[in-house]
């Protein structure tokens, strides 16, 4: 098949969510079909800095990341009926070059990956012999905002509430709207599956879940060092606050009983909001690194304290992969048919505590949650998850 992908990032290199599912769909796609790309890019070297990307893909069209200011983005909030993900990429630049693709190549499948490139999905179905739609909705986008607002309004936290709230209402007009169009829709998980279909009753969703690369993610040998450890990108909001929370709630009470016990969070992008635990000398927060493997070998435990958010989370069957003992909220591990025997789960702040406490001083007990994680994350590697794609590109062409 000849495939065009429309990506809200140049997927190269994979260093976060979308752009992580994106690169490896395309990468186990290309040897069974022609590859096309056009995608946004905020810096003008992207392409030739796009490494195996460029032998993967037939053609690969880049266009400049559109800007909006915080005032214009304020402004939106309160004046567009739009929410403010199908105002983050207008381009007339990116329709033009994709209303020429259309009509310079006979595309079997045209596959828009995330909402934000929903604004472009009238584009492609006007096309002449237009091409069959996939939609990747790689979240669930309006559950992912009223479980944002429903854990702001809960603590209190009136702002985050109240943008949420907007949001979360714009966004299920807007999903809705998106979901329709398409000739099918593609969730990453039974949840979003089942949250989408509360959208719009009777729609074809299937489910192509989140992957991992398991050669890339192997559990090390040598020591863990008694950290504690989350990964993720640290301006996202669920991110952050499972971070704080962990910090306020859970941590004061893991130092009492693990005196050498070390918190190390680590990603891009560190929000401001984090800034109380700079103060504790037992924290320490990493700011972008190149490569999360070394972190999360040299921990004794992984920690996925998520109140909120959607899909299923890559960082999980990373963790799970490199065969890391891990401790999750229910919410964190959603997406991942986990059982007692991959993962431990808590969700108030005295048994996730106590569960870090317990596997921090069980290596036995870690070792076998990290086989028997590692064992199901290879039902996850890309490899497998792949042709549950294909499937659906066959149904539909």
């Amino acid at each position: 098949m000849k495939i065009l992908f429309l990506t809200p990032e140049l997927p190269y290199p994979p260093d976060r969510g979308a752009s992580i599912r994106s690169f490896n769909l395309i990468k186990n796609l290309a040897p069974r079909h022609e590859i096309h790309l056009l995608s946004f890019s905020t810096k003008e070297s992207a392409l030739a800095e796009a490494g195996p990307l460029l032998d993967l893909c037939s053609q690969i069209e880049t266009l400049p990341t559109p800007h909006r200011s915080t005032l214009q983005r304020l402004l939106s909030t309160f004046l567009s009926p739009l929410p403010d993900m199908a105002l983050r990429l207008p381009s007339s630049e990116f329709e033009i070059k994709l209303r020429a693709l259309l009509q310079e190549e006979d595309f079997d499948l045209v596959q828009v990956e995330a909402i934000e490139m929903a604004r472009y999905i009238p584009t492609v179905i006007e096309s002449h012999g237009p091409p069959r739609l996939i939609f990747d909705d790689i979240n669930a986008e309006y559950l992912l905002q009223k479980r944002a607002f429903e854990t702001d309004l809960r603590h209190l936290r009136w702002l985050g509430a109240v943008y949420s709230l907007i949001q979360w209402r714009k966004l299920r007009r807007y999903e809705a709207w998106a979901c329709r169009r398409a000739d099918q829709v593609v969730a990453v998980s039974e949840a979003d599956k089942e949250a989408l279909g509360r959208l719009v009753p009777g729609l074809p969703v299937s489910v192509v879940p989140n992957g991992v690369d398991t050669r890339y993610y192997q559990p090390a040998q040598g020591e863990t060092d008694g950290s504690l450890v989350f990964t993720g990108k640290m301006d996202f909001r669920p991110n952050v606050d499972g971070v704080l929370w962990f910090f306020q709630r859970v941590w004061p009470l893991v130092k009492g009983r693990l005196p050498q016990a070390r918190l190390l969070v680590v990603g891009r992008n560190p929000s401001p909001r984090l800034s109380p635990l700079l103060q504790d000398p037992r924290v320490r927060v990493t700011g972008f690194v190149p490569d999360v493997r070394p972190y999360i070998a040299r921990a004794n435990v992984y920690l996925v304290p998520l109140r909120m958010g959607g899909g299923t989370r890559l960082k999980v069957l990373e963790a799970m992969a490199m065969g890391k003992a891990i401790v999750s909220t229910s919410l964190g591990c959603e997406g991942i048919k986990t059982t007692a025997q991959e993962l431990v789960i808590a969700d108030n702040p005295s048994d996730f505590a106590r569960l870090v406490i317990y596997l921090s001083g069980d290596e036995q007990r870690r070792k076998n949650l990290g086989v028997a994680a590692r064992r199901l994350a290879k039902q996850y590697d890309w490899k497998v998850i792949t042709p549950l794609l294909e499937q659906v590109h066959e149904e539909v062409a």
